[in-house]
């Protein structure tokens, strides 16, 4: 019966990430189809349509630098939590603690990573907007 348990705990573990990659690709979807209809409704009401319109409707706010870092700070700070927790279940299980600092040190290592890849984002970013400023100053 073990093996039942662990497999149906397997089972409802990858039901729960696919159904979050799904509504996640769902939510994407929607936002589309709002956009196009907005863009439709639009055309059908006649109204001019330039460059300023259509990049106010298909905006995207996402900068993910800044969703880099904040998934690089949160990770940092879960890295700490995992050797606390290594050093309280050290008192059942002797090879717990070593176990979880090592957890704790890959996870502390993700998270810088994550920083820097926040940070490389940014300069892209920066770069994008130096060069976009040039080209508008440009004759």
């Amino acid at each position: 019966m073990e093996g039942l348990g662990g497999g149906l705990a397997s089972l409802a573990f990858w039901g729960f990430i696919a159904s979050v990659v799904v509504a996640g690709v769902w939510s994407e979807v929607r936002k589309r189809d709002a956009q196009h209809e907005t863009m439709r409704r639009i055309v059908e009401s006649g109204q001019p349509l330039d460059e300023e319109v259509v990049g106010r409707i298909f905006q995207s706010d996402n900068r993910y630098d800044r969703d880099l870092k904040t998934a690089g700070l949160i990770v940092i700070f879960v890295a700490p939590g995992l050797a606390v927790l290594g050093w309280f279940l050290s008192k059942i299980s002797e090879s717990a603690f070593t176990a979880l600092l090592g957890v704790s040190v890959l996870v502390a290592f993700v998270g810088v990573g994550l920083l820097v890849a926040a940070g490389a984002a940014k300069r892209s970013y920066l770069e994008d907007d130096n060069s976009a400023i040039k080209r508008s100053m440009a004759p």
